[in-house]
């Protein structure tokens, strides 16, 4: 039996592409979902038309290009180019257009927040469609490496490191300059005096990166990207990157809000909380959070706006108090809200005198206020060494944030099973994106391009996600029968126009100098 023969690659066919593009191929919805809308009316930069030199490409053609690369795990503008030459579901998408790659890479970087808000208006098709509920959102969010590597980046601690450095090797080359002087080697004074030189241009570089960051006021300054941070990514592992934050819908687990912060998850809980109530137009719901998220300002800004919060209880800590034992930790210590006292494990009532006191929080310049509650039975208080060390007794700390808290903290024990829901909610989003798809850094420099990349990945996870839930086919007819509010109308109308003008003629007879047409 012979082996099996290809054909002659010198055979003329007659095809189209058209034949080569099943009707359930992604990039038959990338299409549809493209047409369907006016990217001017989105934010796209519009593209001016010229009388002369070469004809522009539409902004229909880059985002597509878009799409198609990151849906299949191609962001590099280069390798997007070659795809638009020899992939045939490109060539089908593009009808054979063949930009290069640096108008490819200037449309992602020109239009990040028309990204930003083409993932809200796929976020409002996913609600017309009844594919998120907008009951239970889980919050979390995930480390992605900036374009700034560790050497790039200082806090006054490094800086003072090199500084220091630089003095030593400065004063070691100095006496050994001056040992020198002695000996007439010419040619090892002149090394040792280059050396001083660049060391003292050194000092320069470093003292003005200190200037900069007391200026900025900032506690970390980058040299490559101006906007990244040393976060904290998992345990003691520090990385220069940013920190995207995503808030899921627990229906079919579809992103609802995104965007991407350059700090940790300790003050953010709020502002992505709000943007998914934005997105989804609902008066309320509930958010599920880990412990990173439980600070005390952020969760009475949910309650405020009526957004329920289920957050993690961090570990009980000794607050102020050293030498604290288990037993009689705040925890343990009763509060009551009528008569605003604590009353200890042994009984004893501590009260307030009601001055408020300040108190900076972290190193984001955040404060907050907080009352001392004391009891004069400590000194007499026979277990006082197991309570506290201080010589003036036990003190608690009850900041203004406590009530919304321990509110928080009593809806997080009432439900623990459906807190256990969060991490199948959210966690296996930023597995797929960053161990699967390799979206675990960027390329783009500065907050706002990020912004717009994260957006675009999101967007297209959304897409991946809701063609395995729907189907290519359903889910055309779907984007298709969407009135989305930046859906073409324009063809309508011209449409309209002449049947209006049809139906005048035709059936009533009207005279065109006479004809009066009104259209909104």
């Amino acid at each position: 039996m012979q082996h099996i023969q290809g054909i002659s690659r010198h055979q003329l066919q007659v095809t189209s592409l058209e034949d080569k593009i099943t009707p359930d191929n992604p990039v038959r919805f990338i299409d549809a979902f493209v047409q369907c809308i006016d990217l001017q009316k989105v934010g796209f930069t519009p593209v001016i038309l010229k009388t002369e030199g070469r004809p522009s490409f539409k902004n229909q053609v880059f985002l597509k290009i878009y799409l198609y690369g990151y849906l299949n795990g191609i962001r590099s503008s280069r390798k997007l180019e070659k795809e638009c030459i020899r992939n045939i579901e490109m060539q089908w998408l593009l009808e054979d257009i063949r930009p290069n790659y640096h108008s490819i890479s200037d449309f992602r970087k020109d239009n990040p927040k028309a990204l930003k808000q083409l993932f809200k208006l796929f976020v409002s098709f996913l609600k017309d469609a009844d594919l998120v509920a907008g009951e239970i959102i889980a919050i979390d969010g995930t480390k992605s490496r900036a374009h700034n590597g560790k050497k790039s980046n200082f806090n006054q601690k490094k800086i003072d490191k090199h500084l220091a450095y630089i003095e030593a090797k400065t004063q070691e080359y100095l006496d050994e300059l001056e040992k020198n002087d002695t000996k007439e080697n010419v040619e090892k004074v002149t090394n040792i005096q280059q050396k001083i030189k660049r060391l003292k241009q050194n000092k320069i570089k470093y003292e003005l990166l200190e200037e900069e960051l007391k200026t900025s006021g900032e506690p970390q300054v980058s040299t490559t990207d101006a906007d990244a941070r040393a976060l904290l990514v998992q345990g003691q592992v520090v990385e220069v990157s940013y920190n995207i934050q995503a808030a899921v819908d627990d229906k079919h687990n579809l992103v609802v809000a995104t965007h991407t912060v350059n700090r940790n998850d300790k003050n953010a809980l709020s502002a992505i909380a709000l943007e998914a109530k934005a997105n989804l137009e609902t008066a309320t719901f509930t958010v599920l959070a880990d412990k990173g998220y439980h600070t005390g300002r952020e969760i009475e800004t949910c309650t405020h706006n009526n957004i329920t919060t289920i957050v993690a209880q961090p570990d009980q800590g000794k607050s102020n108090e050293s030498g604290t034992q288990p037993e009689y930790l705040v925890s343990q210590f009763t509060y009551n809200k009528q008569e605003n006292t604590y009353t200890c494990p042994q009984g004893q009532t501590l009260t307030t005198t009601g001055r408020w006191h300040k108190k900076s929080r972290d190193k984001e310049n955040t404060s907050y206020l907080f009352q001392k509650y004391r009891t004069p039975a400590c000194k007499a208080c026979l277990v006082k060494d197991q309570c506290t060390s201080r010589k003036g007794g036990r003190e608690i700390d009850r900041s203004q944030y406590a009530t919304v808290v321990e509110q928080n903290n009593q809806r997080y024990k009432e439900n623990a099973q459906l807190y256990r829901k969060r991490q199948e909610i959210n966690e296996h989003i930023f597995g797929t994106i960053k161990r699967q798809w390799g979206y675990n850094h960027t390329n783009l420099i500065g907050l706002e391009k990020v912004n717009g990349e994260h957006s675009l990945i999101m967007l297209v996870y959304n897409i991946k996600r809701t063609i395995n839930i729907l189907g290519i086919p359903d889910l055309i007819a779907k984007i298709k029968a969407w009135n989305s509010p930046y859906k073409r109308k324009d063809l309508f109308l011209i449409k309209t126009t002449y049947l209006n003008l049809f139906v005048a003629f035709v059936f009533f007879e009207t005279s065109p100098n006479k004809l009066k047409i009104s259209i909104a």
